[in-house]
């Protein structure tokens, strides 16, 4: 009988030293000594899954309470809930799901005070889903970092915590799986964030901002997200998260072109399903980059490339239109970006209300007094819808930046202009790095530790 019992039973010494090399550089994790004249134990517990309250009232206060181990030992045995782990695997197991390890004399018990957040937790905004999770980042980062562990429940989790800023002293941590990210990334994230000189940092937008380079750029190199799964998606595939405290949002890099335009629906549908809506998303990149452009080439260089019948319907829509095709676009793209900006910045209860029939007058009022033509209101409205396609809204602000510069070389140079700035963007995009990882490798499943390590 003996034997048996002792086969059932964890070595409490070994059992501490394999958890404490398991967990190493696992910033949240706690290690709380309890003594008491003769008697002592030891609590091990992550700090980010467990109730604060649970562990005070019911491990803590009770240790110093009662009067001797042994009947210490028999209140935490009296919890359903506590078990006596019988293998190392299972030990980690339960600590990862919301329990503290309690270490009595040569016993090792699971004491189950897991913390779910479930009232502070509100309905992603920016990026909507139709099927999946639906939880979105707080602004407190314990909350933020419980809700990633929940998903990804391993010791490879490393998390190591620090400080930015130098009035605001805002804290982050750094997330990654350190059987899959690449360690010059994260020593190059290291490096960047130590070098950050900013006294007051209160977005993780002003992180990107400060620790990219280059700081001058069209496209960004980082990505935002306010969501857990996409989180816990990429720092499966090889990436790292920084979560920064009072925001919610996490940084997710190194990031790559195509990662932009991936919605999580992509991995809930089918697979032919979720290629066909990429292919959307790509189709109308094309479309909101290159229409406005193209409109002002066949108009006012090449109107002989577009069929007979479409190039008198453009002709005869514009007849009444006193200026040449370049103010036509521009014109209505400024108005459409205004009532953009009008419907963010106005408050919410009259936001949409006044910008819907803003546009609705505007439009209808252009067209009516011969300044632009029923086709150019064609063209806008296709370039607004086709622009908030993408599913990240960091790469859509940079699109709309585009394809201005488009219409400046289609006003200039017609087609040739068009042909040039595609062929510049591809280069362009193509010398970009993201912490040494080429910006345009299109599909990237899992970060290689083999991957090119000049800093981007």
């Amino acid at each position: 009988m003996s034997s048996e019992t002792h086969k059932t039973h964890l070595n409490a010494s070994h059992a501490k030293q394999w958890l404490q090399k398991q967990l190493h550089k696992v910033g949240d994790i706690e290690e709380r000594e309890l003594k008491n004249q003769e008697d002592h134990a030891l609590l091990l517990y992550f700090k980010s899954m467990c109730d604060p309250v649970v562990v005070n009232e019911d491990l803590i206060n009770r240790f110093y309470e009662l009067n001797s181990l042994k009947i210490y030992e028999e209140f935490i045995r009296s919890f359903p809930s506590t078990i006596e782990p019988a293998e190392e695997s299972e030990l980690m197991r339960n600590m990862l799901r919301g329990c503290v390890v309690v270490f009595i004399q040569d016993r090792v018990l699971l004491f189950d005070a897991v913390l779910i957040n479930a009232g502070d937790i509100q309905p992603a905004s920016t990026e909507n889903v139709i099927q999946g999770p639906d939880d979105s980042f707080t602004e407190n980062i314990e909350v933020n970092l419980n809700l990633i562990r929940h998903r990804y429940q391993t010791a490879n989790l490393k998390s190591e915590f620090m400080t930015v800023g130098k009035i605001s002293q805002t804290r982050i941590i750094i997330l990654y799986d350190v059987t899959k990210a690449d360690e010059s990334v994260l020593e190059e994230l290291r490096k960047r964030l130590s070098e950050l000189k900013s006294d007051i940092v209160q977005s993780a937008s002003e992180i990107e901002r400060h620790t990219m380079h280059p700081q001058l750029r069209l496209f960004p190199t980082l990505m935002l997200t306010e969501r857990p799964d996409r989180t816990v998606m990429n720092i499966s595939q090889g990436k790292v998260a920084v979560l920064v405290d009072s925001t919610g949002y996490a940084i997710l890099l190194p990031a790559i072109f195509n990662d932009f335009f991936t919605a999580m629906d992509d991995k809930i549908q089918l697979p032919p399903i979720g290629w066909f809506l990429k292919g959307i998303r790509y189709i109308a990149l094309f479309v909101t980059v290159l229409m406005p452009s193209l409109y002002v080439a066949f108009t006012s260089y090449n109107p002989e490339i577009l069929k007979m019948q479409i190039t008198l319907l453009i002709a005869g829509s514009r007849a009444t239109v006193p200026y040449p095709s370049f103010f036509e676009v521009i014109f209505m793209l400024l108005a459409m970006g205004f009532l953009t900006e009008a419907s963010v910045r106005l408050p919410k209860a009259i936001g949409q209300t006044a910008c819907v029939v803003g546009g609705l007058i505007l439009g209808t009022a252009a067209t009516e007094a011969g300044l632009v033509s029923n086709i150019m209101i064609i063209l806008v409205a296709a370039v607004a819808v086709t622009n908030f396609v993408i599913p990240i809204n960091m790469m859509s602000s940079g699109i709309r930046v585009t394809k201005y510069i488009f219409i400046l070389l289609a006003t200039f140079f017609g087609l040739v202009g068009i042909v040039l700035g595609v062929v510049a963007t591809i280069m362009y995009l193509t010398s970009l790095r993201s912490f040494g990882k080429p910006y345009l490798k299109m599909f990237a499943v899992e970060w290689s530790n083999k991957g090119d390590q000049q800093s981007g």
